[in-house]
């Protein structure tokens, strides 16, 4: 008899990828694909359950269907994909919660992996040249996603010292990126024109998609228990990053940033909350050491293919011309929020077309 695993989140594109590519492993017996919302692809030969992980009933699911591995998949960064702010932070954290109580009470239960997010050490002037996972953050999250990731992670750990029988692995994923699945990241290089923080070139470090796909899966079916940073070999500079994408870049001042990335979420553009816009700021490094070595694991891609590869992605009609005249308008009236106020200065110009000419040739 092979594995039984239940993988959450399976409405976003990485959860459903990795349920069915985890259904095709040699090894696994059935994988049961768990979220609120229906799948938007093939999940191959997983069996979907329609449950809220926010609800106790996930606990009757574990024991009807003899589960013996879990794969918390459905921690989600992005806001937009779970109907705001406040619906993210219940599915993350009381979602959790809920989950781990109900594999509290699962007799079958032996093996539970968290996609944990490297959001866990934040991103500021503070921060060391690489976060090894024995580090914390060092500015503490007031909220958003980073919190929710503390918070998960910490309520893990709890899990694992109630249940020593269980072994627990933990993945900080570095930003996911890749051709085929939408992310904070993907979305933010696909606008028409990148905004970037005036006077900061962040060091970035990159996970292919199907890289991320393939260590849920050999820590889902190995013995290795702990936590590990994930992250493709090599760094890039943001800099570096937009010119390989042959994207035009516009460099925002500092205090303008937030008003820019509040006016993209309502365009619903990209996500560019508060977390991605300190990312952006200082950037982050996470040491590999642990993945190598003791994770046995090794990326097939580097943070720069990586990147490579997503920019295969990247074709002339990737945003139609209504949705790049609401970036442009978001970007005109974010600029204009942020200006000093002077109705006696003289009128200032009116921004360029990002469409330039064509914009009127369709």
């Amino acid at each position: 008899m092979g594995h039984v695993v239940l993988v959450t989140g399976v409405a976003g594109d990485l959860g459903r990828r990795f349920a069915a590519q985890l259904s095709e492993a040699p090894g696994v017996d059935r994988v049961v694909a768990v979220d609120v919302l229906p799948p938007r692809g093939d999940l191959g030969q997983a069996h979907f359950v329609r449950a809220d992980i926010r609800n106790p009933v996930i606990a009757k699911v574990m024991v009807r269907e003899r589960v013996d591995t879990v794969v918390h998949a459905s921690v989600a960064a992005t806001p937009a994909a779970a109907g705001g702010r406040s619906s993210t932070k219940e599915l993350n954290v009381i979602g959790t919660m809920q989950l781990l109580a109900a594999c509290q009470q699962a007799p079958d239960v032996r093996k539970l992996v968290l996609k944990s997010n490297a959001a866990f050490y934040g991103a500021s002037h503070r921060d060391p040249a690489k976060f090894t996972e024995g580090m914390t953050a060092k500015r503490l999250a007031g909220g958003g996603f980073a919190k929710d990731v503390n918070e998960v992670e910490s309520y893990t750990r709890g899990f694992a010292r109630r249940r020593p029988d269980v072994d627990v692995t933990t993945l900080r994923l570095a930003n996911v990126i890749g051709p085929r699945i939408t992310t904070a990241m993907s979305g933010y290089f696909r606008l028409p024109v990148v905004p970037t923080v005036l006077g900061h070139n962040p060091r970035l470090q990159l996970l292919h998609e199907q890289d991320a796909l393939d260590v849920l899966q050999h820590a889902t079916l190995s013995e290795v228990t702990g936590t590990y940073n994930v992250a493709g070999d090599g760094v890039l500079t943001l800099a570096q990053a937009v010119r390989r994408l042959g994207r035009p870049s516009v460099p925002l001042p500092g205090f303008a940033v937030p008003s820019f990335g509040s006016a993209i979420r309502q365009t619903k553009v990209a996500d560019f909350s508060p977390e991605q816009v300190a990312f952006l700021t200082y950037g982050r490094g996470m040491d590999t050491t642990r993945m190598r070595t003791m994770l046995g694991f090794e990326p097939r891609y580097t943070t720069a293919q990586a990147l490579d590869d997503f920019a295969t992605s990247l074709t002339p009609g990737l945003l139609g011309p209504d949705r790049l005249r609401a970036a442009e308008h978001a970007l005109a009236g974010a600029l204009h929020a942020v200006s000093t106020p002077a109705r006696s200065a003289a009128p200032t110009a009116t921004a360029p077309s990002l469409l330039g000419r064509e914009d009127h040739d369709g």
